[in-house]
């Protein structure tokens, strides 16, 4: 019977999201009180229940989503991410251009949300493909793939880092392991798989010429712009490898460097230096880097919202004790945990369209299955977050942006957009399953 509870539970999720378009997070609360409830949670109790939910999923990572926000929103704003792209078209040359704007897409969007990177970097594609006379999407695939993967696959993202708090992974090594799928997969959906879209014809395309902004800032350098994106991740991989090239560290060394390496730090250290670099050094007063960080927290609020939503479904399952029944019978299942987890994020991301509501949803389900499985977190984050990639389609806001950007009809833009997606989903689990193989032989 409980398991019939959940089913209908998710079911009405989706319906109430994709269907009745009722937010996220209301959605959630509404289903959790449902859930909680047809579960059997006494009446008096489920009030914690919802409190305890929201807190112990967002004290864990709101800081770092916030400051990750931060950090990408003052990129944008300060010109660093057109600089990062300026540079790689003038080190590419026409004929790789397409390397070059994949190359722009995965390091402008690591520090970067999706959305803002779609738009910041659209208007670079469109700007090219009108000065050489390229096929707009074959370049745009390039590009949007790179974005794509980071947003699903690695930390300062939303969904991977709240992935990481649940199954108590770790941040370092589950970004290793996410560019050590990132990369094959980018160059796959990318270049690759861009290739067969040549012939693809797009509509006029001059609305989205590229216009070039006033500003009375001085634009950050090539070395400025490339370091204080990207420094999070060198952060997070030295804190990661050194205690393994030093396993005898002790002592206040090896506390330095735990502090030092926590992912909290890590976004902490990289804000203030780009507040400085990115900030100050271009001529912006503090109070002008401080109105950036505020519209940061606007843009990030609902994503806060989303996770949090998730937290209550999660604990009421756990407080139920739900959770247990299912890992017990999800482990009599024939198929290995890691392709269940991506094949629930995969449904559940097709029915909802939402890659973030996806991942967290398949993750209250499958969490208490990863210690009773001997499965590793870091990979599950990553079959999650593959998982939520897939099948992108109409109730996807990404596929309209795609679509309605390059002025692409329905059929091109399921040819071109969402096969791009599938492709990235697929081969990060075949990524996935390679890493685990290798990790437990």
């Amino acid at each position: 019977m409980s398991f019939i509870i959940i089913i209908l539970c998710l079911l009405l999720l989706i319906v109430l999201i994709s269907y009745f378009k009722v937010d996220a997070f209301l959605a959630f609360i509404v289903v959790s009180v449902l859930a909680g409830i047809g579960l059997g949670i006494p009446l008096g109790d489920l009030p914690a229940t919802i409190d305890r939910g929201i807190g112990n999923i967002l004290g864990s990572l709101t800081l770092i989503i916030v400051l990750g926000a931060m950090l990408g929103k003052l990129v944008a704003e300060s010109g660093a991410a057109q600089k990062i792209a300026d540079v790689m078209v003038a080190t590419f040359g026409t004929k790789y251009i397409h390397w070059g704007l994949m190359i722009t897409g995965f390091i402008v969007g690591i520090p970067l949300f999706y959305g803002i990177g779609f738009v910041l970097l659209v208007p670079l594609i469109f700007s090219i493909v009108n000065q050489y006379k390229l096929p707009a999407v074959f370049m745009g695939i390039s590009m949007l793939a790179a974005l794509s993967v980071t947003h699903g696959f690695l930390p300062p993202h939303p969904s991977p880092v709240a992935l990481v708090a649940l199954f108590e992974a770790n941040m370092g090594m589950t970004l290793i392991y996410g560019l050590c799928i990132a990369v094959p997969t980018i160059v796959l959906a990318g270049p690759l798989f861009g290739r067969t879209l040549r012939g693809v014809k797009t509509g006029p395309l001059k609305l989205f010429e590229k216009k070039e902004l006033e500003t009375a800032f001085s634009q950050p350098g090539k070395t400025n712009s490339f370091l204080s994106a990207t420094l999070p991740v060198f952060l997070l991989i030295l804190a990661t490898v050194i205690p393994l090239l030093f396993p005898a560290m002790g002592g206040q060394a090896a506390e330095a460097v735990g502090f030092l390496g926590a992912p909290s730090i890590v976004m902490l250290i990289a804000l203030i230096v780009a507040t400085y670099t990115l900030g100050i050094r271009q001529g912006r007063s503090i109070k002008q880097v401080m109105d950036v960080y505020v519209d940061a927290i606007k843009d990030i609020a609902p994503i806060l919202l989303i996770i949090a939503g998730s937290g209550i479904f999660k604990q009421v399952m756990e407080d139920s004790g739900v959770s247990m029944e299912l890992a017990a019978a999800l482990q009599q299942l024939p198929v290995h945990p890691l392709i269940l987890g991506w094949l629930i994020a995969a449904v559940i991301r097709i029915c909802i369209g939402s890659a973030t509501v996806a991942a967290l949803t398949a993750a209250g389900v499958l969490m208490p299955l990863i210690t009773q499985a001997n499965v590793d977190p870091n990979l599950m984050v990553l079959s999650l977050g593959a998982g939520s990639l897939a099948c992108s389609h109409v109730n996807d806001s990404g596929f309209w942006l795609f679509k309605e950007y390059f002025n692409l009809s329905m059929k091109d833009t399921f040819r071109s957009w969402t096969v791009m997606e599938t492709i990235v989903s697929v081969a990060g689990l075949a990524g996935v399953m390679l890493l685990n193989l290798l990790i437990t032989n």
